[in-house]
């Protein structure tokens, strides 16, 4: 199961990338093209949902790799019983409120599609199919928490902490800025 849950947080951070590289291609091509006087309106459209498919797919990845926004000035400041005791309760609350944002990112998305939304830009695309990524990502976050959170519980030190940790080892402390 670890293997599964590791290559899954790794494809979504790599799907991640590769939106951040189109969202690159298509605004190069969108400056060549105005310059040859092609309209490229609908181009915005998709550099948006791009936008957001790029962050949302990416934020398993980030998470499970120390890569998120964590105030530990607190926690540097515990003991380890008491910081696992925090951890723990931080990561009980981040379950819950990832699992509420993927529920409505799911349900949001589901009545979309039902009710035959299109997006209403220049490019008539059905927005269930833009939101995929908001409720993919959403799920992928909270399977993310819900994996630090049994680790936690079984005692070992999250992931994300590990990374941070064997970053500093090396003398790597570009997240720390």
């Amino acid at each position: 199961m670890r293997r599964f849950l590791d290559r899954l947080y790794y494809a979504s951070g790599a799907l991640g990338a590769l939106f951040i590289l189109a969202l690159c291609a298509l605004m190069i091509a969108q400056s060549i093209l105005r310059e040859f006087g092609v309209r490229t309106g609908a181009v915005n459209d998709v550099v948006a949902w791009f936008c957001a498919a790029a962050s949302f797919f990416s934020m398993a990845h980030a998470f499970k790799h120390g890569d998120f926004v964590r105030v530990t000035l607190l926690l540097d400041a515990l003991s380890d019983t008491w910081r696992r005791r925090f951890e723990f309760f931080a990561l009980v609350i981040g379950n819950v409120a990832v699992a509420y944002l993927a529920w409505w990112a799911c349900k949001f998305t589901y009545e979309s599609w039902e009710f035959k939304e299109v997006a209403q830009g220049l490019l008539p695309m059905p927005m269930w199919i833009a939101q995929m990524s908001f409720a993919i990502g959403s799920l992928l976050l909270w399977i993310a928490l819900l994996d630090e959170l049994v680790l936690v519980l079984r005692g070992q030190v999250p992931t994300y902490v590990r990374a941070v940790r064997e970053r500093h080892a090396r003398g790597d402390f570009s997240s720390d800025v």
